[in-house]
């Protein structure tokens, strides 16, 4: 239960969730509860329920969730308050209880927006203005992420373009310009058996079976070794994606730009 999109406290419940494999879990989100109307219509649903983990600055809310889950046999969890008090800890300043203050139209999340913009607008875009706007560019050969993680990457505020490494074609002019004018760049690569697989699922997908070099797993790893021998001329930082999800990818090329900054 959330006073705002909910999207803290259901990422909290899903990575808990995560770890219960064989436990049997179903996760219901109940967003924008900000009136004490609608906070009481939901406890009295609640009946149930095992388990009630809210997002709540009104205190009042609050109260009336933890007073309830008393009487109605399940337990009921602040996801903010223990963070909430060691803030207050801090110096004694009281937070706001105004709720959905990080989604704010601020300066942040215009810049995320411009970044989500840059991202879609100029997917695979190869053009030396277009490159050297970009605060990291990701390499690789196909189906190695590059498009999604540049999109992920964009909603974090990061302007991220991708460059494709083709066979028997050469990198654009653009890209070394990019990199010259010292734009960072990190490249992605996945084993062959996983690229075959996404490949051959791409193909289908396209009606294209015929293209068989372009799943074949010698053909693949014949792209890898052009594709490291690259990234080593370039001296390129490289994140091998085959086990991670695309937020753990966007997550290590964050880890690799601080790094930069220091």
């Amino acid at each position: 239960m959330s006073d705002a999109t909910g999207e803290t406290v259901t990422a909290a419940a899903e990575a808990v969730a995560s770890q219960f494999v064989e436990m049997p879990v179903a996760i219901t989100l109940h967003p924008f509860v900000r009136s004490i109307e609608r906070a009481k219509t939901l406890i009295a649903g609640f009946g149930d329920v095992d388990l009630v983990i809210y997002t709540t600055v009104n205190t009042e809310i609050s109260n009336l969730v933890q007073i309830a889950s008393k009487t109605g046999g399940y337990r009921a969890i602040s996801l903010l308050d223990p963070v909430m008090q060691a803030f207050e800890k801090l110096d004694g300043s009281r937070p706001t209880g105004q709720p959905g203050k990080q989604y704010s139209v601020d300066k942040d999340y215009l810049e995320r927006v411009s970044a989500i913009d840059y991202a879609i607008s100029h997917d695979d875009g190869l053009s030396s203005e277009y490159l050297r706007q970009a605060e990291v560019i990701l390499v690789g050969v196909s189906r190695t992420s590059k498009t999604p993680t540049c999109i992920y990457l964009a909603y974090q505020g990061i302007r991220a373009a991708n460059v494709p490494l083709v066979p028997d074609q050469p990198v654009p002019d653009s890209f070394i310009e990019a990199l010259e004018a010292g734009v960072p760049a990190v490249g992605l690569i996945a084993s062959p058996t996983r690229l075959s697989q996404i490949r051959q699922h791409r193909l289908k997908i396209l009606g294209n079976p015929e293209l068989t070099a372009y799943a074949e797993a010698k053909d693949i790893q014949n792209e890898l070794a052009s594709a490291r021998l690259f990234f080593e001329k370039h001296g390129l930082p490289v994140i091998d994606v085959t086990r991670r999800s695309i937020e753990e990818t966007a997550a290590a090329v964050r880890g690799i730009l601080a790094k930069r900054k220091i």
